[in-house]
């Protein structure tokens, strides 16, 4: 399989529900999935590169779901944005997970998640009461941790929201680049693919930035706008010291009630986990193994083959 499916599961919320997209590679029927949950402004595409190599390590054996949160990519968007936070992400994991169990009961139940993913991995692998169809049986933690440092916030709250028009797919991949450069060393194509689904016409937008009622269609120039929602920017803009110290301690709550096997993976110049944190969650709960990429910021995208491997031989061996 060269390209994944598009499915979509119905999410409940306090306005009536929406739906979530997500993107299935491999074999539907395979009993082992590997959930993975993308950063806070990315979608489920960024994973295609990680999906094939654990496609090719695992011919026939996988299914390899990746879901484009609430507010990116093909799922709609939340009435309230306030929701875009992790109890709801979290719920609509819950949700999909059950879809995908009654389709194929699943016997093997991994997550990758990175940044704001991991955070939603650690509520699906640590909290002793969540509805979850199946058990987590590894967790792949990708530059995150239950600290999250205060300049990191303050740099990604600074952006998000923040995208304008763009007058191709190229120029808007330039400016993202600009804002990713902590995503370490990408070819030119690498990093071009990585963009295209980061991107819609921007002739299905209304002056608001939010997305147009079916039947607006509009001419379009060609020009582009990022993919989600720009309200997500509404939650982090409103994180005080003190929401973030209590978010904190019980992200380590969360945290220390994982007894699944557990990998954290590093940028080495990460400014979202510090270098102390990260080795703080060798040493308690789950007692993860924890793994640096040289050269690499915040955060690690599992194109480069030493990045793919590491996680593929931690889900797959």
């Amino acid at each position: 399989m060269t390209q994944p499916t598009l499915d979509f599961v119905a999410c409940t919320d306090p306005a009536g529900g929406h739906r979530m997209a997500y993107w299935q590679w491999g074999d539907p029927a395979a009993a082992h999935v590997v959930l993975c949950i993308h950063g806070l402004t990315r979608q489920g595409r960024d994973f295609d590169v990680l999906a094939q190599a654990l496609l090719a390590r695992a011919p026939g054996q996988l299914r390899v779901v990746c879901p484009d949160v609430v507010g990116r990519g093909r799922s709609d968007w939340l009435a309230d944005p306030m929701g875009y936070q992790v109890p709801q992400y979290a719920a609509d994991m819950v949700a999909l997970v059950a879809q995908l169990q009654a389709r194929q009961p699943i016997a093997r139940l991994d997550v990758v998640g990175t940044s704001m993913g991991g955070l939603i991995g650690m509520v699906l692998a640590g909290h002793p009461e969540l509805p979850l169809a199946v058990p987590v049986r590894r967790l792949v933690l990708n530059d995150v941790g239950p600290a999250v440092e205060a300049a990191a916030i303050a740099r990604i709250a600074s952006y998000v929201g923040q995208g304008g028009r763009y007058a191709s797919v190229q120029a808007a991949a330039d400016a993202m680049w600009q804002l990713s450069t902590g995503f370490g060393p990408h070819t030119p194509e690498q990093w071009l693919a990585l963009s295209v689904p980061m991107v819609v016409p921007a002739a299905a937008r209304g002056e608001d930035g939010r997305r147009k009622l079916d039947g607006e269609a509009a001419l379009g120039d060609g020009s582009v706008v990022l993919h989600y929602d720009p309200a997500l920017a509404q939650p982090i803009r409103a994180i005080t010291p003190e929401i973030a110290a209590q978010a904190e301690a019980a992200a380590w709550g969360l945290y220390d009630h994982i007894r699944t096997a557990t990998l954290v993976t590093r940028g080495a110049e990460s400014d979202l986990l510090s270098a102390s944190t990260a080795q703080a969650m060798t040493q308690r709960g789950p007692r993860a193994r924890l793994i640096e990429f040289a050269g690499v910021g915040h955060a690690p995208t599992f194109v480069a083959p030493d990045q793919s491997t590491v996680v593929a031989s931690f889900l797959l061996d």
